[in-house]
């Protein structure tokens, strides 16, 4: 090899020598400087003086044998914008645009959050602060509301993608847990005085079913096409004189006729046994009538 060449190599290799020392230097210059403000933060939290320390902490030791990262991460998500639902929606919507947007008013949304509190309370972490359990209801209910996917929800409230698919399913599991609290019947009398005031005696309820659209399942997904030609399940509702759900059952596929839901719904059952409503029977001409549930033509004349 030509000494030239020589010298050219001896040159970059010199060069690149230096690079790394530097490099290398300035790295340590910056693991010397986060471990210095990791222990001045966490002094300062704990209101210790480092000069009062008896000793070498555990986290110390650890950091001096290379085996925990001293930088403190305080921002490891992205930065994103929560003004909408903080200073628009819950200051600024009225009654109307809650309605059309979350199926309920305001007054009834914030009841809601109350009832589910117990079930979605987090604690903050060191990282980041908990949503507020009213923001997790709001993003459930705004995407089951709406046809708006995952993402859209997501920037909408200025939270992650993931965030709102967690959020949907904590805020879901909280309702049916829920559910047995909410959905019940009730006062009897109240609702037969309600019924007989709109001209039915003695009834303690109406019944009726509603096709929840779905996707459609891979298997055996034509049991799933209800009878107006979409994928859907059966949701059965006994309802008072005011249209408040009483009694549900759910998961029943769109095929399937809503006869055949009803009898084999718990609320027959107790229905047949005798002892879903109280024992009042009034008179009507000859006849002993009971109380009894009112439907349309898909439910078989019973007792």
């Amino acid at each position: 090899m030509e000494p030239s060449a020589i010298i050219a190599v001896l040159s970059v290799v010199n060069t690149s020598r230096l690079i790394v020392h530097l490099f290398q230097r300035q790295m340590q210059i910056n693991r010397a400087r986060r471990q210095r403000k990791l222990r001045e933060d966490m002094n300062s939290e704990r209101g210790t003086d480092l000069s009062q320390s008896t000793g070498p902490r555990t986290l110390d030791i650890m950091v001096a044998m290379g085996h925990a990262d001293p930088m403190e991460r305080r921002f490891w998500a992205r930065e994103t914008s929560t003004d909408w639902w903080d200073r628009i929606v819950l200051q600024v919507w009225d009654e109307s645009q809650w309605l059309r947007n979350f199926r309920m008013r305001k007054g009834t949304f914030l009841e809601l959050c109350e009832l589910l509190s117990p079930a979605l309370k987090r604690q903050d972490t060191r990282m980041r602060a908990a949503l507020t359990i009213q923001k997790r209801v709001a993003i459930a209910l705004w995407k089951l509301a709406t046809p708006d996917s995952y993402r859209s929800v997501a920037n909408q409230f200025g939270v992650g993608k993931s965030t709102v698919g967690v959020a949907v399913m904590q805020v879901a599991h909280a309702i049916v847990d829920l559910l047995s609290k909410v959905v019940t019947l009730g006062d009897v009398q109240v609702i037969i005085d309600g019924f007989s005031a709109m001209g039915f005696p003695n009834c303690g309820g109406a019944i009726d079913g509603t096709h929840i659209p779905i996707l459609g399942p891979e298997h055996q997904g034509s049991q799933y096409i209800n009878r107006k030609g979409y994928f859907s399940m059966v949701l059965q509702a006994l309802v008072d004189h005011k249209g408040r759900f009483t009694n549900i059952n759910v998961g029943w596929p769109g095929k399937v006729h809503d006869a055949r839901v009803f009898k084999n719904s718990g609320l027959f059952r107790r229905l047949q046994e005798g002892v879903y409503f109280p024992d009042r029977k009034i008179t009507v001409g000859d006849v002993e009538m009971p109380i009894v549930i009112l439907g349309d033509p898909a439910y078989p004349l019973m007792p």
